[in-house]
């Protein structure tokens, strides 16, 4: 199991992860050049927040081989009640992928049994029960994607933060929180002080334009790297 990933959260080195809102490869060599310290693609998808949908591992295939020669860490969003196959999977681990994110309530076996690294997802409506379990999973990271739909894009607030400190409290597994609400530069010590591990940069700070991306990704990551000295 490869490991880049995992390993800069577990030595506080606080990675920031961009998950694309589309598959286009200047947005991704936007968020290699901003710092970026691992990309996130989706498979099998309808993404809310950015309007995009995501085809099969089959259709998307040629975007995955070519972002996978920029060298950097790479996660996918497996899917929903579809996600790849056994054989599939195994091709993304081919391909360097270093986990899978799905919400727990769309986990599947096969899944488990595959050389990426889990990163179940918390929703919502997810309860410390559901939490237990998945730091049950074998090498998990957990991703807190705990905020309501209807305060995606709302400034990062202090009950976000108690919230997610109770998350980390709780949990074994490093916990990554993804940018449901506006993450700035410096939420990156608010995060880190509440336990989190890393950061998931999505389309409420990435924008969908690769400039926009970049200007939003590059201090953002720099933030994160001061608080490394």
């Amino acid at each position: 199991m490869t490991d880049h990933f995992h390993a800069a959260l577990k030595s506080g080195a606080f990675p920031i992860a961009v998950s694309l809102p589309r598959h286009d490869m200047a947005l991704a060599e936007a968020a290699r050049d901003a710092g970026a310290d691992a990309l996130k693609l989706h498979l099998n998808a309808y993404h809310r927040a950015s309007g995009t949908t995501f085809g099969s591992f089959e259709e998307e295939r040629p975007f995955i081989e070519a972002v996978a020669s920029l060298g950097l860490p790479l996660l996918v969003m497996a899917g929903q009640e579809t996600v790849p196959s056994a054989g599939e999977m195994e091709a993304l681990a081919d391909l360097g992928f270093e986990g899978f994110n799905v919400y727990f309530a769309h986990m599947q076996p096969h899944l488990l049994a595959c050389r990426l690294r889990p990163m179940p997802a918390m929703a919502d409506t997810s309860t410390e029960a559901d939490l237990a379990e998945m730091n049950a999973l074998p090498g998990a990271i957990i991703e807190a994607s705990i905020v309501p739909f209807s305060a995606y894009g709302t400034p990062l607030d202090e009950a976000d933060l108690d919230a997610y400190r109770a998350i980390a409290q709780k949990s074994a597994a490093p916990v990554i929180a993804p940018s449901q609400k506006r993450f700035v530069p410096g939420d990156t010590a608010r995060l880190r002080e509440a336990g989190i591990a890393g950061a998931l940069l999505g389309v409420v700070v990435t924008g969908d334009t690769p400039d926009g991306l970049h200007d939003a990704v590059a201090p953002i990551v720099q933030a994160a790297r001061q608080m490394r000295h």
